[in-house]
């Protein structure tokens, strides 16, 4: 299947300052896949060392010098390593974590080495570490579940990936591309997009079938735990990571996990589930202004999961029951809509960009309201929507718009795409005018360059 990710991992490789390069992302997301295919594509000989089968191979790292590390490397290897012609690939770093010290000796020596490291639960060791990093001497890429597009790509529907990254917000699209895309677009909420489920629903075609494996990557995150054991009791753990779905869209209240354990525990346990990449906060901000993360309130945060599949899958939802919804925001109370969205957004940014996300709430005797999620867009804050209705349904979002004096507000529902004119007035009786740009969930994957032309036709 095609990742966009590849086209930023050769314009690493051709970088006059390219260095060391580092890949996060949670277990299952593919980036053991995608550096293979990476050194495939590209003619490069791969030079491939996991770390969790193989501890031994830290012993070749022993030196600070390359050129004897590369030795240690063509003698395990039995075939001559040339560094203009390989990529050096090591998996599972976060299983010995001092190698990412070793870094800074390929960086300064032997530049013209592309070396890459990856590792599944590397979170925890770039916040706790002991040792010294390579700061200024390496480069971070993060990885997500396949977004829309590229369940589109793996799902050989090329054309319509043109479409949508094509489409232009004066022209309306036809009933009949609208229908196909919503449609594969529900299938998305239940299959998702890491790759094993993906791959099965293609070769399958069987709901039963990704059932099966979307628990069995459940059972991989839980095995996962036991490498927590001592930070935290695993029963705990598991308690939060199956309590996620079911509080979608959701302040996240402790006391709903279980009422039994101390507030502080639950804390822990998320924070840890953070940090593995299986759960994401969603931060409520003041959206004053930029950057958004400036003015984050702590107390009041919701968290989504890693993928709509497997919350999908831990809610018990089926393509028959999504595809009996006339409108996704309808499903589970709009938490798999508040989900999918979210999903998308952590796909957005280029790459090198770490993804977070923000809402914004307002708690006023009287006067209470809540945005689904502001995102940056140059110096702009832009407030999302995720609903459906008409204009007159969005109070909170004249609000902020009234308090914000913002110009664009984004919407995202099932209909098709929309540009309105929006003129009411907020709760006190003020005048709130602005544009409102409303997009189906489909093209969410496309928010920056329609929000470009929207400004661009101001």
């Amino acid at each position: 299947m095609e990742r966009t990710a590849l086209s930023y991992l050769k314009t690493w490789l051709s970088s006059a300052d390219r260095k060391p390069l580092v890949l996060r992302g949670a277990r299952q997301v593919g980036k053991t896949w995608l550096i293979r295919h990476f050194a495939k594509e590209c003619g490069k000989q791969l030079v491939e060392l996991n770390f969790e089968k193989n501890p031994s191979y830290v012993s070749l790292f022993a030196p600070n010098d390359p050129k004897q590390i590369l030795l240690n490397l063509s003698t395990i290897h039995k075939e001559k390593i040339n560094p203009d012609n390989c990529l050096l690939f090591l998996d599972e770093i976060q299983s010995e974590p001092k190698l990412l010290s070793k870094l800074r000796w390929f960086a300064e020596d032997m530049p013209q080495l592309p070396v890459v490291a990856a590792g599944s639960l590397l979170e925890f060791v770039l916040t706790d570490h002991s040792f010294s990093m390579p700061v200024g001497r390496i480069s971070y890429m993060h990885l997500e579940p396949l977004s829309f597009e590229e369940f589109l790509l793996a799902n050989d529907k090329r054309s319509l990936v043109s479409y949508l990254n094509s489409y232009d917000l004066n022209n309306e699209v036809p009933i009949a591309i609208h229908e196909q895309l919503t449609m594969i677009f529900k299938e998305y909420l239940v299959v998702g997009g890491l790759p094993a489920a993906v791959v099965n629903w293609i070769t399958e075609g069987s709901l039963n079938s990704v059932n099966r494996v979307q628990n069995d990557l459940l059972a991989t995150y839980r095995d996962d735990f036991a490498k927590f054991k001592g930070r935290i009791a695993i029963e705990r753990l598991d308690e939060v990571m199956m309590a996620t779905p079911k509080m979608l869209g959701e302040k996240f209240v402790f006391s709903q996990v279980n009422a039994a354990v101390q507030p502080n525990t639950i804390k822990n346990v998320l924070n840890l589930l953070g940090k593995a990449r299986i759960c994401h906060s969603v931060w409520s901000c003041a959206a004053n202004g930029i950057p958004l993360a400036a003015e984050i309130n702590e107390k009041y945060f919701k968290e989504i999961f890693l993928d709509t599949g497997l919350c999908s899958v831990a809610l018990g939802l089926g393509l028959n029951q999504i595809n009996a919804a006339s409108e996704i925001t309808m499903i589970n109370n709009g938490g798999i809509a508040e989900q999918v969205v979210g999903q998308l957004l952590r796909t957005v940014n280029p790459p090198y960009i770490e993804p977070a996300l923000y809402y914004w709430i307002r708690n006023e005797k009287g006067s209470s309201a809540e945005i689904d999620y502001v995102i940056q867009y140059g110096s702009k804050v832009i407030p999302i929507e995720v609903k459906a209705g008409s204009t007159g349904g969005l109070k909170s979002l004249h609000l902020f718009m009234g308090m914000k004096k913002s110009s664009i507000a984004i919407r995202i529902n099932s209909d098709i795409p929309s540009e309105t004119n929006v003129k009411v007035k907020d709760q006190s009786g003020n005048a709130v005018a602005y544009q409102l740009m409303s997009i189906p969930f489909y093209l969410v994957g496309q928010i920056y360059r329609l929000l470009e032309q929207i400004i661009k036709n101001k």
